[in-house]
């Protein structure tokens, strides 16, 4: 989708702090960070939402849960712990319309979410 900023941000045509790219997905730092580490994994396709996604989509969804997993080993919060968030529909608060996961830590979460 053209006027997607998510997709705007894949073809490189506004600025991000990409910091992991490859034929299937983007990882970057989140502009308006809710922890220390904030880092967002998307596919490269447009896909709208998690309810967007069909049997198909499979691997690309293992692509982005991989993909987040080794962008936590990479920003040293690994081991100490970090939260992997999904916001799908307006209920949820998913503002941008393209498939998207948050992964926050580098410190103490809070609990319970909600």
């Amino acid at each position: 989708m053209s006027d997607c900023l998510f997709c705007k941000i894949i073809r490189k045509e506004i600025p991000s702090e990409i910091v992991y790219q490859d034929d299937f997905i983007t990882i970057f730092k989140d502009i308006n960070p809710a922890a220390p580490v904030h880092l967002l994994v998307i596919p490269n396709d447009h896909i709208t939402s998690l309810q967007a996604t069909g049997e198909e989509d499979q691997l690309l969804l293992g692509k982005l849960f991989f993909g987040a997993k080794k962008a936590a080993e990479q920003a040293g919060i690994a081991e100490t712990g970090y939260r992997l968030i999904v916001n799908n529909g307006p209920d949820a608060h998913q503002e941008i319309p393209h498939l998207h996961l948050h992964v926050l830590g580098g410190g103490k979460m809070q609990h319970p979410m909600g």
